[in-house]
């Protein structure tokens, strides 16, 4: 799972402040960007290419503005004293500055452009339009789980930043003074979601209120907010030193951690007693609607519930068949009996954190020095393996990836869960490796980032299916070279095969079926060996994140698809090194996208 850039709740309705306190929203009108007439043909193609950099350009430019979090985290410096606007207002200037860069859009005619400048246009319309649509739903209404929220924005913002200078330190102490206000306007926007009944389930609340109180409670010098403090630059003076400590801690302790304790007891009284009983996003007015949605935007598919759900139950029974296999060749009679045993050999579970960290490092050696044989593209950006933190551990995935800078001042990081140590397996860490570090997620967004030649927005799409899909593909890449060599891991693979096919019908499973949340434990516990801290929270997971978690099996299928494609049409001719450029260095892409541009290749390749 790579972790997102900033908030997860997308963009909402174009909306039209009215009522009491400007804040209740209404559903927009159809945007009418769609039905725009071109640019008449006779102007140039010079004009035209123009006009089109022209939106690229500020549309990035826009984006960067108003997202200055983000901005942060890919390093561009200009707004680092800045946090995002959560109001309904915002939202609804967001809004129609993207139906105006839609407009811009249409307009311009691609007549004679390269086919990178036409995946661009067509990409940023996709974009801008799937925002629009979203606007029905009002994510905006719901902007809290135990997997985000606003309580961990910020903490997990000050991780990713550099303080190398003074006013490193004085723009994240204005970052500061300005996070209360936004925890009443994400309040604000929480309370509207009350009147309009868009609230999550209640118990996934109460785990989002134990992590707002550790963060609450903490002493301002122990808080992650505080975390600059720690390592001061020498360049810095004494005096400065002193300067910044006092007003960083006057900061959290007098208006920030307040905050938290404000919005933990609103939490606490007002919201979570609203919360639905329901686990599924069914049981909102609209959640058929909407699930059908999350489930297109995240595996970029016209694919039904339905169709999901059969594709799941079909590969999970493929993948226990395998996986009795290797069982019979361990000695064990069943997968039940093998399963069993795992749970007992202490062989397969870390003695310590620090064991279990060094399990992973022990896998990303040998894959990096394989990469010359799969990759003719190498990113140049650093890679390092650290801990989730603390305050975040008791929810997390086992394992996820944070981008670095484009400049490389901040190397990737894949931050592994030690949480409960001992009670996680060692048979799986290998395949999760190579999906949240070298070659997934690592490989495919470094080299997103290093891209030349199109447009800034392009180096950091976040396709679902896509990004979520090359990792899960890059899981079976090592066994495609001969790694796995220790059976219990090449099962570990098999057992995270199996894993995201469960996720398709247990996703489904909540959200379209009508499944409690007993069934889909129920469900893993007969087909999983999951350790159990790892099976609760990603139950739990797919609650807070619908659809999210079907993009990886999606994902990986088609990529292994069209693979085979390229195989079967390229024969002696094939490459691997060569499809794995052509998957990868375009960036992101939706799937049906991607399958064009390899159905490309291989035309061209043939001639």
């Amino acid at each position: 799972m790579k972790r997102p850039y900033s908030r997860t709740f997308a963009i909402s309705a174009l909306l039209l402040l009215s009522l009491a306190l400007g804040l209740r929203a209404q559903s927009p009108a159809p945007a009418s960007s769609a039905t725009a007439a071109p640019a008449s043909p006779t102007t140039s193609l010079e004009d035209r290419r123009k006009a089109l950099n022209d939106v690229f350009h500020d549309y990035w430019e826009d984006r960067l503005k108003h997202d200055p979090e983000f901005a942060s985290v890919i390093g561009d410096l200009r707004y680092n004293d800045q946090i995002d606007d959560y109001s309904v207002a915002a939202v609804n200037d967001k809004l129609a500055r993207e139906q105006r860069f839609l407009l811009r859009l249409a307009a311009i005619d691609p007549t004679g452009f390269t086919n990178q400048e036409k995946i661009s246009q067509d990409l940023l319309v996709r974009d801008l339009e799937e925002n629009q649509e979203a606007a029905e739903f009002k994510e905006w209404e719901m902007p809290l789980t135990q997997m985000d929220g606003i309580y961990s924005e910020y903490p997990l913002l000050v991780a990713e930043l550099s303080f190398n200078t003074v006013k490193d330190y004085d723009d994240w102490i204005a970052r500061l003074h300005a996070i209360p206000h936004a925890f009443d306007q994400v309040t604000a926007n929480m309370e509207i979601g009350m009147d309009d009944h868009r609230v999550p389930p209640k118990y996934l609340l109460l785990k989002a209120l134990d992590q707002v109180k550790q963060l609450a409670i903490q002493k301002p010098e122990d808080s992650p907010l505080a975390m600059p403090l720690k390592n001061f630059p020498a360049s810095i003076s004494a005096t400065e030193q002193a300067r910044i400590r006092t007003e960083t801690l006057d900061a959290i302790s007098k208006e920030v951690l307040p905050a938290y304790t404000r919005f933990a007891r609103f939490l606490e009284v007002s919201y979570i007693p609203a919360g639905r009983d329901q686990p599924g996003i069914a049981a909102l007015t609209d959640g058929a609607k909407y699930y059908q949605f999350l489930i297109k935007r995240t595996t970029t598919t016209d694919l039904t519930a339905a169709q999901i759900h059969q594709i799941g139950l079909d590969e999970v029974g493929k993948d226990e068949t395998t996986m009795l296999a290797i069982a019979q060749k361990l000695g064990f009679k069943d997968l039940a009996s093998f399963r069993a045993s795992l749970k007992t050999n202490p062989k397969l579970h870390p003695a310590s954190a620090d064991a279990l960290v060094a399990a992973y490092k022990g896998y990303l050696g040998p894959m990096q020095a394989r990469l010359p044989e799969l990759f003719g593209t190498l990113p140049k950006a650093p890679f390092e393996v650290a801990q989730v933190p603390d305050y975040a551990a008791k929810t997390s995935a086992p394992a996820y990836y944070e981008e670095g800078t484009p400049d490389g001042s901040r190397p990737g990081r894949l931050f592994i869960d030690t949480y409960d140590a001992e009670h996680r397996n060692l048979y799986s860490v290998e395949s999760i490796a190579y999906h949240e570090g070298i070659p997934g997620h690592h490989l495919q967004i470094s080299i997103a980032q290093e891209l030349t030649g199109v447009p800034e927005f392009r180096k950091f799409e976040q396709y679902t299916a896509y990004v979520e899909g090359w990792a899960f593909y890059s899981e079976h890449l090592g066994k495609d070279i001969g790694l796995y060599q220790d059976p219990y891991s090449d099962y570990g693979r098999l057992e995270n095969e199996t894993w995201r096919a469960i996720r398709l019908v247990v996703d489904t499973g909540v959200h379209s079926e009508g499944w409690t949340r007993d069934q889909m434990v129920d469900y893993f516990r007969a087909h999983s060996a999951i350790d159990e801290p790892s099976m609760q929270a990603e139950v739990d997971r797919y609650v807070a994140w619908p659809g999210q978690a079907l993009a990886y099996k999606i994902g990986q299928l088609k990529i292994l698809e069209l693979r085979d494609r390229a195989k079967k049409a390229l024969g002696d001719k094939f490459d691997i090194r060569a499809f794995h450029d052509q998957v990868i260095d375009s960036g992101a892409l939706p799937l049906d996208v991607l399958e064009h541009r390899i159905d490309a290749w291989i035309a061209a390749e043939n001639q």
